[in-house]
């Protein structure tokens, strides 16, 4: 398991759900934007932000797997969504998967996702 800390940032109000610093050592960790894509690349939940986003943080996590790691060294996401009113039930999926300190996170609301359908994409930076 990687030692991350989260700094309390003086002058800034504390963040909902995120932490506005998060620092560590070790190997940094990548992982491309995931989709709610199955292993056979089909769309995962049309039209339900709460179904898609099961599916991205699964995948999210075998990336993160294959990686050698796991959530508990995430440092970094970042939140691609059509419409920024899914957020809630995006947060509520997020949460099942990282329970403890929430990671630094970053929300854009986009036109559009690079698969039709697709309502949110998420990326992630991991220390291990």
């Amino acid at each position: 398991m990687t030692e991350l800390e989260y700094p309390q940032v003086r002058g800034v109000a504390p963040g909902n759900g995120y932490s506005h610093v998060v620092t560590g050592t070790g190997q940094w960790v990548a992982v491309s934007g995931q989709l709610a894509l199955d292993a056979d690349g089909t769309l995962v939940g049309a039209g339900d932000a709460g179904a898609q986003a099961e599916q991205v943080f699964a995948n999210l996590e075998r990336c993160l797997a294959a990686a050698g790691t796991t959530f508990e060294s995430v440092v970094k996401l970042t939140f691609f969504l059509t419409d920024v009113s899914h957020l809630p039930a995006i947060r509520t999926v997020r949460d099942k998967y990282i329970p403890g300190p929430k990671p630094a996170s970053t929300a854009v609301q986009v036109a559009a996702l690079a698969v039709p359908g697709a309502l949110l994409e998420i990326e992630a930076y991991a220390i291990i």
